[in-house]
């Protein structure tokens, strides 16, 4: 069949294109998309030509190819069900991760509609769900799973590397288990959408390191330190100020790669957490967190656009010359 997908045709250009989808397997539903949220770090790496495409027998090691169709996450509505799905209906609601696409090096997708996905790769949503709060459902997850790693006693100093959107959601977790949240961003206009119980400081106006000791009130005081931005150099300047038995989560995208001392981390006996990817637990965990609402999705959207605009979406998140946060496709 043929579809509409955003497709990286190049290193950083967005084309809106009609390809062609694989007929759907037994196992598989085929949905209308309703509305996709862009994953702005890693779809950016992506689009700058950043990842690699891993050991495969034709591309080990070697950049990711394009085209590529970007993302991993969106809402719409199941049109057709496999014979072997169960618990999915035609007409429901849902949200699903990674579909399937043709004539490309990576066979999958997010941003494309209709979208052939596995029955394992999708939530049906609250009745009378708002599409854009669950359409990042994914990216929500990774800030729930940063969150939800490391050990929270009520009142634990935690502080959060990033005020992007995945930042946000780990700030909000921590919140949720009892800690005390700092979060060093460089973008008052982010930094606002914080919970009224949380602190934000712009480290562009106060060092990083001033922050967090006048936040924990001196050396050692730091139980969690989270990096959702893969930056190195401020984990290394903020390690003194953490506490014995700490938990140090790193989230961020550090290349291609990243080194940790282990024998720092052992002088403190703190913990390393590595989250990556997405699990049912976790996605089940993440979509009750938003129907209930200690996580809030749809106030961080700053931008929507229609489909057939998606290379003005890019130029908005990769000029930075307006503020965004939040940037969903509407389908």
């Amino acid at each position: 069949m043929r579809g509409k997908a955003v497709v990286f045709t190049d290193r950083m250009k967005v084309s809106v294109q009609e390809v062609d989808i694989p007929e759907p397997r037994r196992d598989e539903v085929v949905i209308d998309v309703e509305v996709s949220w862009i994953s702005n770090g890693t779809e950016s790496s992506f689009l700058r030509g950043e990842r690699i495409a891993g050991d495969t027998p034709f591309h080990s090691g070697a950049p990711w190819p394009f085209p590529i169709v970007a993302g991993y996450q969106k809402v719409g509505v199941i049109r057709q069900k496999g014979a072997e799905v169960a618990g999915l209906e035609v007409g429901d609601r849902v949200f699903a991760t990674v579909s399937k696409v043709t004539g490309m090096f990576d066979r999958r997708g997010g941003h494309i509609s209709p979208a052939v996905t596995a029955a394992n790769q999708v939530w049906k949503l609250p009745e009378g769900a708002n599409a854009v709060d669950y359409c990042g459902l994914v990216l929500t997850q990774v800030g729930y799973n940063c969150g939800s790693r490391p050990q929270v006693r009520a009142g634990d100093r935690a502080v959060v590397l990033g005020d992007g959107l995945v930042g946000h959601w780990t700030a909000q977790t921590l919140l949720k288990r009892g800690a005390q949240v700092l979060m060093l961003g460089r973008h008052d206009d982010r930094l606002r959408y914080l919970p009224q119980n949380a602190t934000g400081v712009n480290t562009r106006l106060v060092a990083a390191t001033e922050a967090v000791n006048d936040f924990s009130g001196g050396a050692g005081g730091v139980a969690i330190l989270v990096d959702t931005v893969g930056d190195l150099q401020a984990v290394d300047a903020l390690f003194p100020q953490l506490a014995h038995d700490a938990h140090f989560v790193s989230a961020g995208f550090y290349g291609s790669s990243g080194t940790i001392d282990i024998q720092r981390l052992r002088a403190k006996e703190i913990t390393l957490h590595t989250p990556a990817g997405w699990n049912k637990p976790r996605m089940d965990a993440t979509l009750a967190g938003i129907r209930d609402g200690f996580l809030q999705t749809g106030p961080l959207v700053t931008h929507r656009f229609p489909v057939d605009q998606a290379e003005e979406a890019w130029r908005v998140i990769l000029d930075k010359t307006v503020p965004c946060l939040g940037v969903v496709l509407e389908w």
